[in-house]
């Protein structure tokens, strides 16, 4: 079935909005942070374990599944979920982002993107039909339309080009479409320019998609620039679909989304900082590699009811990752995973009470002065 949003709730201080995503396998909340699964697999997770840590959809990678083990596999296996033992919702991205970071500006084409393959240098050519047939192959419940990432900064020029082409894409990807199972996702992109980010949505809009997202964000814009792209097209995206920020997961980027109406949010950053040995806590990052550690016997962060903070100490996880074993990762991993999770937990709740200022000033205080 296609997922359908339910809008439950406007906060009455600011644009944070309370509601339910309806999709294939249950109902979730909103706001909400998705776990990313880049290569059907949530690093160092297993199935239960997202699961346990109140995930509701969470994301693969349509490039690299293309690449490995390929889209066709994965539909000889039954699908996304069959493959990798999932039974919740899953959104695949349309593979732009990564595409984008591998080709030059002069191999994007009307047609497509002509670029070179991470793992062998294969020469490889991605259309917006070519992204849809591989979603719809892979039979994820959300997948993404195809659109050019541009960098930040570029001339107004190139991003007038890009928005019209990423639009064509949309419309040539949105007529091959064809999975009575997945939603379709629209891309709004656009960078710093009010002008194009509000033509882009508009535009966006008018093709009728299931969802939309906003695009090109989190791309080397500083935080005022970033805030600026989400609320230039934010304003016009329809109220009854899910709206999605796109590969954004500081802690207080999620705040500063909710306040502006976002509903979805999705990163590598949790798991990425987990295996460099960094963790979320309610007073700021730390690096449990640091030798203040050593003899610290208490919880990762008090306030965290994941197995990782339940159960080991500052001291035995500095201990793996020093010695370079791997549960080190995974419980920092699920830890940092459960800390965005349980943070959109609190927003939704203050949401519903229209106290969304107050929890976002008492969470800033401590995350912001740390101790």
């Amino acid at each position: 079935m296609k997922i359908k949003y339910n809008l439950l709730h406007n906060e009455k201080n600011t644009k944070a909005r309370y509601g339910t995503l309806e999709t294939n396998y249950g109902t979730f909340e909103t706001p909400m942070f998705m776990p990313v699964g880049t290569q059907a697999t949530v690093k160092t997770l297993d199935p239960d374990e997202i699961k346990e840590i109140g995930s509701g959809i969470i994301l693969s990678n349509t490039y690299h599944l293309w690449l490995r083990p390929g889209e066709d596999i994965v539909a000889k296996a039954g699908g996304l979920h069959k493959f990798m033992n999932y039974d919740g919702p899953i959104l695949t991205d349309c593979g732009g982002f990564q595409v984008f970071s591998l080709a030059k500006p002069k191999d994007i084409s009307e047609e497509g993107v002509v670029f070179k393959s991470h793992i062998n240098g294969e020469r490889l050519f991605l259309t917006p039909e070519k992204s849809i047939e591989i979603q719809n192959k892979l039979d994820s419940d959300i997948a993404m339309s195809f659109d050019e990432c541009p960098p930040y900064p570029v001339t107004h020029e190139y991003m007038k080009n890009s928005v019209e082409r990423t639009l064509r894409w949309a419309i040539r990807g949105k007529k091959v479409f064809n999975n009575e199972r997945q939603s379709l996702f629209g891309i709004v992109q656009g960078g710093e320019f009010e002008d194009l980010r509000e033509w882009s949505a508009k535009e966006t809009v008018k093709l009728g998609f299931d969802g939309y997202s906003i695009g090109g964000t989190s791309v080397g814009e500083d935080k005022p620039t970033m805030m600026k792209m989400i609320e230039y097209a934010i304003k016009y995206l329809p109220e009854d679909k899910p709206r999605y920020l796109m590969g954004v997961g500081e802690p207080t980027d999620l705040f500063e989304g909710v306040e502006r109406g976002v509903d979805m949010f999705d990163c590598v950053l949790p798991t990425r900082l987990a295996r460099h040995g960094h963790a979320f806590t309610k007073y700021g990052k730390i690096n449990l590699r640091n030798a203040k550690y050593k003899e610290d016997f208490t919880p990762v962060d008090e306030n965290c009811d994941c197995k990782c903070c339940k159960n080991y100490t500052k001291a035995y996880i500095r201990h793996l990752l020093v010695a370079d074993e791997t549960l080190g990762q995974r419980l920092l991993s699920i830890h940092n995973l459960r800390f965005l999770i349980k943070i959109m937990e609190e927003i939704r709740i203050a949401i519903k009470e229209d106290k969304f200022l107050e929890l976002k000033e008492e969470f800033y205080h401590n995350y912001k002065n740390k101790n």
